[in-house]
C-alpha cells in the first residue's frame, strides 16, 4: 500500500517508518522541512499538521494513514499544547484524509489515554481518539503504547536516555517522588513499530484500541537500577521525596528548574501498566525485555 506517516521522523516514527518498508509498503512522510534522517526510498511532503491547507498534496493518493504526531510536554506561548497537537492536529489530519478518499487510518495514542485523566496529555489523547473512531474508515485501528524504549535514532531521546541524561549520571543519588512503587510497563520501540505496521493491514485490528506493553510490571525503583545497570552506572542511594511536599513545588518549578512537569508528575505516580497479551497475539510480538542487554545502547547514547 502507500502509506502516509506523520511524525516520521520521531523516535517512533523512524522505527515505524522502516518497519513499513520491510513489509513491503511504499513510505511517504509528512514533513515540515526536509528530513536527512529519511530513508532515500521516503517520498517526503511538506506541510504542517495545524495548517489544514498544507495537507492535501500528502494525503493525495495514499491508502492508508499512520498518524504519530504528538508531544510530552506544552510550551503554550509558541502554541505547542496537547490539544493543539493532539486534538486539533489529528481532526486537521482526518479532515484531509476523509476528503482524498484514503480508507486506512493507524493512530498513535498512549496508554492512560481517557476522558477523566490525570492529565492534559491523557484527556487530549483520548479526545483524538473519539475523531478517528468517529470518522467512518473503512479500517481504522488505535495503538496505545506505555513507555517506549530503545535507541535513539539520529539523537531523538527516548524516556531511559532522558532518565539517564537528567537524573541518573549528574545526580550523586536518586531523588524519587514518593514511594517509587508505581509500576511501569516499558516496551521496546522495534515491538511498537511492528504493531503500527501489522495493523495498517490486519483486518482482526479494525475497530479496535490496543494497549501496547512489555513483559514486566515493574516499580518506579527498579526501572532507575535497570537504566543504570544498561548505562554501565552503579546504583546510588535513593532519596524518596513526599508527594505532599512535591506536588506543589512541581507546581512552581516544574519545566524550568525541574525537568518534570505536573502533568508527567501526575502520569508517573499514577504508573503506566496494562494486559497486552490480545496485542501479543494478534500482531505476533516478541516483546524484547527490559533488561540489561537492551538497554546497553544507554552507555552510548546517554
Amino acid at each position: 500500500m502507500n502509506v502516509l506517516v506523520t511524525g516520521g521522523t520521531g523516535f517512533v516514527g523512524q522505527h515505524v517508518v522502516s518497519a513499513l518498508l520491510d513489509a513491503g509498503h511504499a513510505v511517504r512522510c509528512l514533513v515540515r522541512s526536509s528530513a536527512p534522517s529519511l530513508p532515500s526510498s521516503v517520498e517526503q511532503v511538506q506541510g504542517d499538521v495545524l495548517k489544514p491547507g498544507s495537507l492535501h498534496a500528502a494525503v493525495n493518493g495514499v491508502d492508508a494513514v499512520v498518524h504519530l504526531v504528538g508531544i510530552i510536554e506544552e510550551f503554550p506561548k509558541r502554541g505547542i499544547t496537547f490539544d493543539a497537537l493532539h486534538r486539533q492536529a489529528t481532526a486537521n489530519m482526518v479532515d484531509a484524509a476523509r476528503k482524498a478518499g484514503v480508507g486506512r487510518w493507524v493512530q498513535m495514542s498512549a496508554n492512560g489515554a481517557r476522558k477523566d485523566g490525570v492529565s492534559g496529555y491523557q484527556t487530549s489523547k483520548w479526545a483524538a481518539e473519539q475523531i478517528v473512531a468517529g470518522a467512518g474508515f473503512e479500517h481504522w485501528t488505535i495503538l496505545r503504547p506505555s513507555l517506549v524504549f530503545g535507541a535513539p535514532a539520529s539523537d531523538v531521546p527516548e524516556f531511559a536516555t532522558q532518565l539517564v541524561r537528567d537524573l541518573i549520571r549528574p545526580f550523586p543519588s536518586w531523588p524519587v517522588f514518593g514511594d517509587g512503587s508505581y509500576a511501569m510497563q516499558p516496551i521496546h520501540v522495534r515491538d511498537v513499530a511492528q504493531a503500527f505496521a501489522s495493523a495498517v493491514t490486519l483486518e482482526a485490528a479494525h475497530e479496535k484500541t490496543w494497549c501496547l506493553a512489555g513483559r514486566e510490571a515493574l516499580p518506579f525503583t527498579e526501572i532507575l537500577k535497570r537504566i543504570a545497570s544498561g548505562a554501565g552506572i552503579r546504583h546510588k542511594p535513593m532519596i524518596f521525596q513526599p508527594l505532599w511536599m512535591m506536588r506543589p513545588i512541581v507546581g512552581l518549578l516544574g519545566g524550568i528548574v525541574l525537568p518534570i512537569s505536573t502533568d508527567q508528575l501526575a502520569m508517573l505516580v499514577e504508573g503506566n501498566t496494562c494486559d497486552a497479551r490480545n496485542a501479543v497475539e494478534a500482531f505476533g510480538l516478541e516483546l524484547l525485555p527490559f533488561n540489561q542487554k537492551n538497554l546497553s545502547y544507554l552507555a552510548q547514547s546517554a
